[in-house]
């Protein structure tokens, strides 16, 4: 009834992080969907992360008394299952919430101490509901990637344009493209856009 699923992002190798999804009676429960930024993690290690949120995730539900899973998944193979099964072993929770790993290729299917994986037929209701809940936690993860991404690029601009904020160089941006081909727009377009103050504070501090 209560499905939770795991997965990293980590676009071209920077700002990992990681999305949890909630399916409740086989649909999205988006209201409980969460996602964390790595904290305990240098570089891109995937198994050390899965290992850092499925710790996270659950040390918080139990001090809080919350809901715990039925099942969950993560999205890896053999080696992101076993740091996740890692972390449930800390809380005490191993074996009492059940748990597996979907390769992604071949939609291997991992549970923990068995070596082989298990191939379900590809037109059972099952693997459509593992994949369907797989591939909305790679959706969401992907979706706040870039979220994070995005704001990360307009900081250093922002610091470098005084009294120019985050609202005024997302307009640029949409508008021309780039704060470099915004430099080189009319003052007159510019003023259109964001009002004479903006523009005159954008192309004296640009």
């Amino acid at each position: 009834k209560h499905i939770e699923c795991f997965d990293i992002s980590n676009i071209q190798g920077e700002n990992p992080i990681a999305s949890c999804v909630v399916f409740k009676n086989g649909k999205p429960s988006k209201k409980d969907y969460r996602y964390f930024k790595i904290k305990t993690v240098d570089g891109i290690d995937d198994f050390a992360s899965i290992e850092e949120v499925v710790y996270r995730r659950y040390y918080r539900i139990l001090k809080e008394k919350g809901s715990l899973a039925d099942f969950i998944i993560i999205d890896g193979g053999k080696g992101q299952l076993s740091s996740a099964v890692k972390s449930l072993k800390k809380l005490k929770l191993y074996k009492k919430v059940g748990i597996i790993g979907v390769a992604k290729r071949l939609e291997e299917i991992f549970f923990p101490e068995i070596s082989e994986p298990l191939y379900l037929d590809k037109r059972s209701e099952s693997i459509r509901l593992i994949k369907r809940v797989r591939d909305e936690a790679h959706r969401f993860a992907i979706t706040n990637h870039r979220k994070q991404r995005d704001k990360k690029a307009l900081e250093l601009p922002i610091q470098k344009i005084k009294g120019v904020g985050r609202k005024t160089i997302g307009k640029l941006i949409k508008k021309f493209g780039s704060l470099k081909t915004a430099s080189k727009a009319s003052e007159e377009a510019l003023r259109i856009l964001v009002g004479k103050n903006k523009a005159e504070k954008f192309l004296n501090n640009f």
